[in-house]
């Protein structure tokens, strides 16, 4: 193996469980917000179809 490539897997390999890590935490916040939000909206398209249907039977 290289020498060069030798002394860099040396330097990343130790502190590939940090990154993977730091991944992984950052990706499942990702779908948490998602899922939030997407309730959110859920909730919000209730609201609006409720405000159609009450302008609708005004109208």
């Amino acid at each position: 193996m290289d020498p060069v490539l030798q002394q860099i897997y040396q330097l990343v390999v130790p502190s590939l469980p940090y990154v993977l890590g730091a991944y992984f935490v950052l990706w499942l916040g990702l779908m948490i917000y998602v899922a939030v939000v997407m309730s959110r909206v859920g909730k919000l398209e209730k609201q609006l179809a409720l405000v159609e249907e009450a302008f609708s039977k005004r109208a």
